[in-house]
């Protein structure tokens, strides 16, 4: 506010000296003008030789000589001196038309005068027009005016801070609500949202801005705490069931079966393991969302890698006839490969099949941008109302949840992770009937698809 006050009365201040000299120059140029027109009038009549005498003049404060290059009076106006010219000879040009500036005293006028000098007469007779015309009105005008400005500016001021102090009072109100709704919100653990001015201006934008992210960081926030107490669960689930295992042997002493304690407690360790190396996997994906560094992979000889961890039924894996090549971070295309295996290996009655084509579009048209991978078994399938539902995080079906399965509802999220960071796609369908009457599941993989970095 300060620095806008001083900022308008620096303007204010230079316009003022801009006006009081702009006044001055043009009030300078009417008397100068008005002194030449008596001039030329009277020195057309001394070229006519008719000067009358007294000179005529209009006003009292105009005094008109007409003087010789020896510097006498030829003729005057009635109030003018007929002895001592206005103008000592020794400033005047006699050849040229001059603006000078004399006191009032030898004139007989009060304060400054100006003076103008025409030529006139002939060459054998040369003369001298002098025409002077007082500069107290010009003075009276200049100090009228600043006067004036100098009352009349410290008003305007006060009444543009008045009026800037409730504008900006007025505009900074809104801002005001919005920090005591943020202060509220903090004291409320995050929660609510911030004030909305009715106004359709930048700060109500920033309103609804600022209440989109608030939206954003509470929904956020709600999910890390669904994902921590859903973790806390999962990894209380094997620790309790190592608790019990301990105890049950202990108390049992002698009559205890270690071997079949210690293979109980080595498939809690192992699921408690795969648990917190798929937390801390996405721990890491959602630190860093974008991909490493990659390269081309060949989707062919990673299918035969991951196939080759299972026996022959009941994976079998049908090999592309040609080479099919991919971009992406191998281990994330092998992790990805491997959930979705063993998830069907899971569920699968009798065989999971794995095939890979190459051409298919990113909408199922033939537009050769991506490559097809298959991951089919003939298990109970998934029902079409829980196809998107199954990929959040510790989200599994009612028949993925006996403990002998092993899996935490994490497998489907961290392989929907990985396929968005290699630019692909996945969607689920139903496979053709199992053995005994089920739909099966299809898995329909698709990754970007990359020239053959072998072939010229």
């Amino acid at each position: 506010m300060a620095v806008g006050v001083l900022g308008v009365s620096g303007g204010l201040a230079v316009g003022g000296l801009v006006l009081l000299a702009v006044l001055g120059w043009a009030l300078q140029r009417a008397v100068d003008t008005e002194a030449f027109q008596t001039a030329d009038a009277v020195a057309l009549l001394a070229a006519e030789e008719v000067l009358p005498d007294p000179l005529p003049v209009a006003g009292g404060q105009v005094r008109v000589q007409v003087i010789d290059a020896e510097g006498r009076v030829r003729a005057a106006s009635i109030d003018a001196d007929r002895l001592v010219p206005m103008v000592s000879p020794e400033r005047i040009d006699t050849g040229a038309r001059q603006r000078l500036t004399v006191s009032g005293e030898r004139v007989g006028l009060a304060g400054p005068v100006r003076v103008v000098t025409v030529p006139a007469g002939t060459a054998a007779d040369p003369r001298t027009v002098l025409v002077a015309r007082s500069l107290a009105d010009v003075r009276h005008s200049a100090h009228v005016v600043r006067t004036i400005l100098l009352v009349s500016f410290p008003l305007l001021v006060a009444v543009l801070a008045a009026v800037a102090w409730r504008v900006v009072g007025a505009t900074l109100r809104p801002v005001e609500a919005l920090r005591r709704g943020a202060e509220e919100i903090t004291g409320r653990d995050g929660g609510g949202r911030l004030p909305v001015p009715a106004s359709q201006d930048e700060i109500h934008r920033l309103a609804v801005t600022l209440n989109g992210m608030l939206g954003r960081l509470e929904s956020a926030r709600d999910r890390q705490r669904a994902f921590v107490a859903d973790a806390a669960h999962e990894l209380r689930s094997p620790l309790t069931n190592i608790r019990t295992e301990l105890e049950v042997a202990r108390r049992l002493a002698d009559r205890t079966d270690w071997t079949a304690v210690s293979a109980n407690l080595l498939a809690d360790t192992e699921r408690l393991g795969r648990l917190v190396d798929d937390l801390l996997l996405l721990a890491r994906l959602d630190e860093r969302p974008t991909a490493r560094a990659t390269g081309p992979v060949e989707v062919g000889a990673l299918l035969a890698a991951v196939a080759a961890r299972y026996p022959s039924p009941p994976v079998r894996l049908d090999a592309p006839a040609t080479p099919l090549w991919t971009e992406g971070d191998p281990d994330e295309l092998r992790r990805i490969l491997t959930n979705l295996v063993d998830n069907a290996v899971r569920h699968a009655h009798g065989e999971v099949v794995l095939t890979a084509g190459r051409g298919a579009g990113g909408s199922g048209a033939g537009d050769g941008a991506y490559h097809l991978v298959t991951v089919t078994d003939d298990g109970p399938g998934i029902p079409a109302a829980d196809r998107e539902r199954v990929f959040g995080r510790f989200t599994r079906l009612d028949d993925a949840r006996a403990r002998d399965d092993g899996g935490a509802g994490l497998g489907l999220a961290i392989v929907r992770e990985l396929v968005r960071r290699a630019g692909g796609g996945i969607v689920l369908a139903d496979a053709h009937p199992g053995r005994d009457g089920g739909p099966g599941l299809r898995v329909r993989l698709l990754l970007p698809a990359l020239p053959d970095p072998e072939r010229p």
